[in-house]
């Protein structure tokens, strides 16, 4: 082998080892994060059959549209501190958040770029809840190009850790 090819091979392995862990991460984030969920469903007024299907958010058949989504996210969001006074990401806050989860430095700066890359995007919509689930949607095609979404089956994995 070539040393032109090793170093490709390594670059490889590490690049897939890197994208592997975030996911892993990311899994870990859902699933302590969902577990707010039942907390904030009468809260923000989220239908028993559209809090069964929030539970799926990473599936590629979920929609994330519904306002009542935005708003269940801002209670739970507010459940861990992070988000600001006007609804808005607090990104001190939510890089230890994500620290504080296994190899969480892994992902954190990712994720609170492509969350705050999205906010700017839809930063004019003044309603929060509104504002949210379009970042939320946002979020969530932005997390799988960047190949930090977890699998369902990873999420299902670390539920009872939670």
């Amino acid at each position: 082998m070539t040393p032109k090819c090793s170093l490709l091979l390594v670059v490889m392995a590490t690049v897939t080892s890197s994208v592997m862990g975030t996911a892993e991460v990311m899994s870990h984030v859902t699933a302590h994060f969902g577990k707010a969920l039942d907390e904030c469903r009468e809260e923000s007024g989220l239908s028993a059959e559209i809090l069964e299907e929030f539970q799926h958010f990473w599936r590629e058949d979920f929609e994330v549209v519904h306002r009542e989504l935005g708003c269940a996210i801002i209670c739970m969001s507010n459940k861990f501190s992070l988000l600001q006074d006007d609804s808005r990401m607090h990104h001190v806050n939510m890089h230890d958040y994500v620290k504080g989860f296994p190899n969480g430095e892994l992902l954190s700066h990712k994720l609170v770029d492509l969350i705050h890359n999205c906010e700017k995007q839809y930063d004019s919509i003044a309603d929060d809840c509104d504002r949210v689930v379009k970042v939320a949607a946002c979020f969530k095609v932005d997390a799988k190009a960047a190949g930090i979404a977890p699998e369902v089956a990873m999420i299902e994995a670390v539920m009872e850790k939670y």
